[in-house]
């Protein structure tokens, strides 16, 4: 279950004053005369797509790039005036999975490394080490290269070095992007954790809209200006309300999504049988059987480096497996490739397009790839809403409308098979839905299979059944709402209580319950005895003097139920 401290009401002077800040690159405004506060002890989210402006404030905040036009203050020192100043007071976690590390140097020699950088004292460096390693759990990869870890585990050890003189303030440009649902948890522990202990302040920038439930307060940013401030709970649904603040409506997914069984779907169109890969000593996969029925949307999961990629790559028949057999529509993927590649279309993780050519250059290139003849272009222009766009240089367009184009490209042959490998990372919600729209009506109206990998919760739930994979293996199978109820199994029920003195409550309730954290404004717990527990607690807070509190039992959230199984996989 995710932790995160909560605000200290009586700390209410602002550490960050930011007034009409503005930031341009040539032509476009990146930043357009942004104004927010942030308190002492505040955990303040930046949240928006790519290109919303977020880096270019968290870069001006630490004195890494100069505004335009503005005021912003850390301290009370101008940063504008003295960014020098500041510097010793702040940490900064630039955006890339451990982009301030040094690849060829261990986890202990980056940590030596910055420490030298930071002229940390001996007795100082020691104490701060240790606790930033326990609550980090990388101890024991001291030794290990930093090109060989986990995106998860370089964001913790570049936290570590950000963090090694216990500065006033952190500014995280992106720390989650690209990280596993398990990973993100560890690391809002981790920041939430130092928070509640140490006071500090903290500023991310985040795509990932569910994160913005985390913070005290946030605001949402759309094209470098500040749609809304305000704390989450008070919002509702960020997405809907980015939508409708962009668009000035509202933008459902189609009913359809829930058409969890039709009947189209009964035959299996993909087979794996004892999958596994092995590279030297590692096995990527391990003993995989999953069958996808015709025209079904299947979700997979997993934390960084649980073997999806590697999955989708061998279902595709661009790496062979070394044990074990895979079946597309008929097909033996290793004994007849080429009749396999005919029939599937592949979106991979990393953008494939040529960006100096354009939308219509890119398609009629990968249409001579797939040997078409039919000129179905119009068609899937128009189906993907890319009309107007055949004539501009890819790279001069947004990124959710170059996942569509990449989308196209890989649909030109009509395939009934689509692997989709992290399609939205990065969008925008507008694109993200319009990208589903898209699926939904493939799988739905076409009879299309969709294999799609992604780390999004809110799609994860899109899908009509996921397969959660750790260590390579599959340790669970089944619809959105299979997957969740099961979870219930191996952790119990959720309860939430909410109070307005939430802290004082939690300070109380953590010495007689186990599991149990703060989220936001509200405290969780997990039992398995949800009614036994609540007249517990209710008893127990009454007897200490509160009276203004609400407990209720609410339905455990997917990012809760994927933690739960991949627990539960590695004490197996």
């Amino acid at each position: 279950m995710e932790r995160r401290c909560s605000l200290d009401k009586t700390s209410i002077a602002p550490v960050i004053e930011v007034e009409n800040l503005c930031k341009s690159y040539k032509k476009l405004r990146a930043v357009d005369c942004v104004s927010f506060s942030v308190n002492k002890g505040e955990v303040f989210g930046l949240i928006g797509p790519d290109g919303a402006g977020k880096t270019s404030i968290i870069q001006i905040l630490a004195g890494a790039l100069k505004a335009d036009s503005g005021r912003a203050f850390i301290n009370g020192i101008d940063v504008i005036k003295s960014p020098e100043k500041v510097k010793a007071l702040i940490g900064y976690m630039p955006q890339g999975l451990g982009l301030n590390l040094y690849d060829s140097l261990s986890v202990e020699e980056n940590i030596e490394f910055f420490r030298g950088l930071r002229l940390i004292p001996d007795e100082i460096f020691e104490k701060n080490k240790k606790t930033l390693l326990d609550i980090t759990r990388l101890t024991p990869f001291l030794k290990r290269q930093a090109k060989a870890l986990s995106g998860g585990m370089r964001q913790k050890l570049a936290l570590i070095c950000t963090l090694l003189h216990l500065p006033e303030i952190i500014l995280l440009d992106e720390p989650t992007t690209g990280v596993d649902p398990l990973s993100r948890q560890d690391f809002w522990n981790i920041i939430h954790g130092l928070v509640r202990q140490k006071g500090v302040t903290v500023i991310l920038t985040t795509s990932y809209m569910d994160e913005a439930e985390r913070c005290h307060r946030i605001a949402l940013m759309h094209e470098g200006k500040i749609l809304l401030q305000g704390k989450p709970e008070e919002i509702g649904n960020l997405e809907d309300v980015f939508i409708e603040k962009v668009t000035g409506k509202r933008y459902f997914l189609p009913s359809f999504q829930r058409n969890r069984e039709n009947s189209s779907k009964n035959e299996s169109i993909i087979t794996c049988h004892s999958v596994t890969k092995t590279f030297g000593k590692f096995k990527a996969v391990d003993s995989v059987n999953l069958e996808v029925k015709r025209g079904e949307i299947l979700g997979l999961l997993g934390p960084n480096g649980a073997g999806k990629t590697t999955l989708i790559k061998m279902m595709c028949g661009l790496l062979p497996p070394t044990e074990g057999s895979i079946s597309i529509a008929g097909f033996d993927v290793k004994r007849e490739k080429d009749k396999v590649w005919s029939i599937i279309g592949y979106m991979s993780q990393r953008f494939s397009l040529y960006k100096d050519l354009t939308v219509m250059e890119n398609m009629k290139l990968y249409a001579g790839l797939y040997s078409v003849k039919k000129n179905n272009f119009g068609e899937i222009i128009e189906m993907l809403g890319l009309k107007g766009f055949e004539r501009r240089l890819t790279k001069d367009l947004p990124l959710g409308i170059r996942q569509r184009i990449a989308l196209a490209c890989a649909m030109l042959h009509e395939p009934p098979i689509l692997f989709l490998d992290e399609p939205t990372s990065g969008v925008d919600p507008i694109a993200r839905r319009s990208f589903w729209n898209i699926i939904f009506e493939l799988s739905r109206q076409k009879n299309v299979t969709v294999i799609v990998s992604t780390h999004y919760m809110d799609e994860a739930e899109n899908c009509d059944r996921l397969c959660l994979m750790h260590h390579g293996r599959v340790i669970a199978d089944g619809s959105p709402e299979e997957i969740k109820k099961n979870s219930e199994k191996l952790s119990g029920s959720l309860l939430q209580i909410k109070s307005d003195k939430f802290m004082e409550i939690y300070d109380l309730l953590i010495k007689n319950f186990k599991d149990i954290s703060v989220y936001g404004s509200k405290i969780f717990l997990r039992t398995f005895e949800p009614e036994k527990t609540q007249q517990v607690l209710i008893q127990t807070l009454e007897n200490a003097g509160f009276t203004q509190f609400e407990i209720s039992q609410i339905p455990v959230p997917l990012q809760e139920a994927f933690v739960d199984y991949i627990r539960e996989s590695e004490h197996a």
